[in-house]
């Protein structure tokens, strides 16, 4: 939440949307709204959107999911912070297929290395890959054998 790590983010991340031919990134709702702000920011031309996933269908309005300009049949890239089971994200996965989007490939922050990175590859039927790992970042935390 600092500028030049929100600009690093949205470079990183919209560099690899336009690597798979994502038209889109979004994902879960609070952890992807900033990072596909940060990737649609600094993206070149107008040719990439974001989005986000609900956790709760709202009760009214239009009642989606999936909130952002997108519809069936656009591609999007998947972004979330930092995984640890996937959990979240994998759910995201599946609203995101139930309203038709192509999911071209899935990115996070930080792979806790936790088994969620395979889970969200499995999901999504498409790459996945973080921008670090927490050894990378925390190589001599406590509990690592």
């Amino acid at each position: 939440m600092r500028p030049d790590g929100f600009r690093a983010a949205g470079l990183l991340i919209a560099a690899a949307a336009h690597g798979v031919g994502a038209q889109s990134v979004g994902g879960p709702v609070m952890a992807a709204i900033p990072l596909a702000c940060a990737a649609i920011a600094v993206a070149e031309g107008d040719d990439l959107v974001g989005f986000f996933v609900r956790k709760e269908r709202k009760e009214h309005g239009l009642q989606r999911w999936v909130e952002g300009p997108v519809e069936a049949g656009t591609s999007c890239l998947v972004v979330e912070d930092t995984v640890t089971t996937g959990g979240s994200t994998v759910a995201a996965i599946e609203r995101i297929r139930e309203e038709g989007l192509e999911i071209r490939g899935a990115l996070c922050v930080v792979d806790r290395l936790a088994g969620g990175g395979e889970a969200i590859a499995e999901a999504a039927r498409a790459p996945f890959r973080a921008l670090v790992t927490i050894d990378e970042i925390y190589p001599d935390r406590p509990d690592r054998a």
